[in-house]
C-alpha cells in the first residue's frame, strides 16, 4: 500500500536524471506521490507527509532485468557438468518416445515464481521479465502458473512483464553427440493462441504493475510460421516480443543447416525484429569469432530497432562472451540487461560484464562502471519502450534502490556508481521501493519466509535433480550425471 502525501528520501548519494543521462546528487533528496517521483535534487521546499534519512546509502534507479530467473535454477547444474548431451541438458530419444511429462506439480510451478520473484527485489530488481527452463517440462508454460506469477508479483509488489514460452520443436539425442529435431507445430500454434489470450487477460493488472509480453522459446525450436505469427500479434497486442538467439553453436548450426542462414539472417527474412523484439544473447552474429566472414549480422538487429538483451554471468560461466561489448555499443544498439541465471544478482552481472568486456579488448579504458550501470537501466527502459522507468527523474515511477555504503565490507567511497562495481553484491540492497511503495525495508519482504522457502526450494530441487536419470541419455545413475568438487565422504545419521 502506497504511504499517504508526499515521501521524501535522502540519503549521502543520489542518482538523478538530467539532460538524457544519469547524475550524482551528493546529500540528495528523492520525492514521490502517488507512485511517480516529483522532484530529484537539493532543497525541495514543498510540503511532506514522511521523510526517511538514510544516511550512508545511495538511492538509485531500480534495475531493469529483461531475462530475469524465475525458476529453481537447472544451469547451474551445468556448471561443472559437460557436455550437455550427457548431463540431462538435451532429452534423449527414449524420453521423447516415452512421451515427456511435467517434473514438477502446478503448486511447485507457482511457488518457484513467488519464490524467485523475492529474490529479485532483494537484488534490487524493480523490473522483471522472467524466464525458466523448459528442459523439465512436458513442452511449454502454462496459463495457470502465470496466472500465479501474476499474483505472486502483485502480492510482492514487482513490476513485470509475464507471458508462457511455447515452441513448435525441441531437440533431442539419438547418439553421442548426434541430435535431431522433433517438431510440433500445430502444438506450438496453440501455444501461441493460449499466450496471446493470456496478454489480453491480464495486460495492465495491479494497477500497471503486470504487463505482459510473447516469449517463443529459443530459435532453433520455432518455426517460420509460429515466429511470423508472433510477430504479428506483438503488434495487434503492442506488446514487447522476446526470443533467445544468437546464443550457442547447436542454434548457429541448427539454423544454417535448416534456412541456410545465420539467426539474425533468419529473423530479418521473416520481417520477425521490430522495436519491441528483445534477443538474449547476441554472442554468435557475424562477423565474429563464432561466425567469421562478412556477414552484417548486428547491423540488421540495429536497423530493425530491436534490442539485445546482454547476460554476461550466465555466458561467462559457459566460458564465453560479447566480442566487444564496446563495439555493440559504438554501433549504436540497444542493449539491456539480464540475469538468466543464480543468483539473480544484476550488480554481479554488471561487474563479470565489465570485466570480461576490458579482457575481450584488452583495454581497460574502453569500458567504465556507468556503461553497464546505464545499460541495467536506461537500456531496459529503452527496450521496454519505458522512459519512465530506469532513471529517477519528475514523472518517472518510483522504482527506488537503497544501496548500503555504510557497510566496512564496502570500503571507501570514491564514487558510489564504482563502488558498486568494485565492491557491492546484490546484498548490499537495503531498501526497494517500487511504483511509490516499499516492498522491501531492511532486507525484509512483507509475507515472506525466507528460511521456509529456501528449505523448501532446497527439497523441489533434490527432487528434480532425482529424476535426471529419466531424460539423460543413457539413463546413468544421478551420481554419474552430477560430480562433486571433492570426494563426499558421509557420515552416520
Amino acid at each position: 500500500m502506497r504511504n499517504q502525501g508526499r515521501t521524501l528520501l535522502t540519503a549521502d548519494w543520489v542518482v538523478g536524471h538530467a539532460d538524457g543521462h544519469h547524475v550524482l546528487y551528493r546529500k540528495g533528496e528523492v520525492v514521490f506521490e502517488n507512485g511517480a517521483i516529483v522532484f530529484v535534487g537539493h532543497g525541495f521546499s514543498g510540503e511532506v507527509a514522511q521523510r526517511r534519512d538514510y544516511g550512508r546509502a545511495l538511492l538509485a534507479p531500480g534495475f531493469i532485468d529483461l531475462d530475469a530467473l524465475s525458476d529453481l535454477d537447472t544451469t547451474i547444474l551445468a556448471f561443472d557438468n559437460h557436455p550437455s548431451w550427457r548431463k540431462g541438458r538435451t532429452w534423449p530419444k527414449s524420453y521423447m518416445e516415452a512421451g515427456p511429462y511435467e517434473m514438477y506439480s502446478p503448486e511447485e510451478l507457482v511457488f518457484q515464481k513467488r519464490h524467485a520473484f523475492a529474490r529479485l527485489i532483494r537484488n534490487g530488481i524493480t523490473t522483471a521479465l522472467p524466464i525458466a527452463s523448459l528442459y523439465y517440462r512436458e513442452w511449454g508454460e502454462t496459463t495457470h502458473e502465470f496466472a500465479g506469477a501474476a499474483q505472486a508479483a502483485e502480492e510482492l509488489g514487482l513490476r513485470v512483464y509475464l507471458g508462457p514460452a511455447y515452441r513448435t520443436g525441441n531437440p533431442y539425442v539419438v547418439a553421442p553427440e548426434h541430435f535431431e529435431l522433433h517438431f510440433d507445430e500445430e502444438r506450438g500454434l496453440k501455444g501461441l493462441d493460449e499466450a496471446i489470450q493470456f496478454c489480453k487477460t491480464f495486460e495492465g493488472k495491479a494497477d500497471g504493475l503486470v504487463r505482459t509480453m510473447l516469449a517463443p522459446d529459443r530459435i532453433e525450436t520455432c518455426t517460420a510460421r509460429l515466429l511470423e505469427r508472433t510477430a504479428a500479434a506483438g503488434d495487434d497486442l503492442d506488446v514487447p516480443v522476446r526470443l533467445h538467439c544468437a546464443q550457442g553453436e547447436f542454434e548457429r548450426d541448427t539454423v544454417r543447416r535448416l534456412h541456410d542462414k545465420t539467426s539474425i539472417e533468419w529473423l530479418a527474412s521473416l520481417g520477425f525484429m521490430s522495436e519491441r523484439t528483445l534477443l538474449p544473447h547476441g554472442i554468435f552474429v557475424s562477423p565474429s569469432r563464432h561466425i567469421p566472414g562478412p556477414g552484417r549480422d548486428l547491423d540488421l538487429v540495429r536497423e530493425a530497432g530491436a534490442a539485445l538483451v546482454h547476460c554476461p554471468l550466465v555466458s561467462a560461466r559457459f566460458g564465453d562472451g560479447l566480442e566487444s561489448f564496446t563495439r555493440y555499443r559504438a554501433l549504436g544498439l540497444r542493449m539491456g540487461l539480464g540475469t538468466d541465471t543464480s543468483p539473480p544478482d544484476m550488480l554481479l552481472n554488471l561487474q563479470v560484464g565489465l570485466l570480461v568486456s576490458r579482457l575481450m579488448d584488452r583495454n581497460v579504458t574502453t569500458c567504465r562502471a556507468e556503461h553497464y550501470f546505464d545499460a541495467a537501466t536506461l537500456g531496459g527502459a529503452d527496450a521496454l519502450g519505458r522512459p519512465d522507468l530506469g532513471r529517477l527523474a519528475p514523472g518517472c515511477r518510483a522504482d527506488i534502490v537503497v544501496w548500503d555504503l555504510a557497510s566496512p565490507d564496502i570500503g571507501q567511497v570514491i564514487d558510489p556508481i564504482q563502488t558498486l562495481l568494485i565492491s557491492a553484491t546484490g546484498r548490499d540492497v537495503r531498501s526497494v521501493v517500487i511504483d511509490g511503495r516499499f516492498v522491501m525495508e531492511d532486507r525484509d519482504i512483507p509475507g515472506m519466509d525466507f528460511a521456509a522457502d529456501a528449505e523448501r526450494a532446497q527439497k523441489q530441487f533434490e527432487g528434480l535433480i532425482g529424476r535426471y536419470p529419466e531424460r539423460t541419455y543413457g539413463h546413468p545413475r544421478v551420481s554419474e550425471i552430477f560430480s562433486s568438487a571433492y570426494p563426499v565422504i558421509s557420515g552416520s545419521t
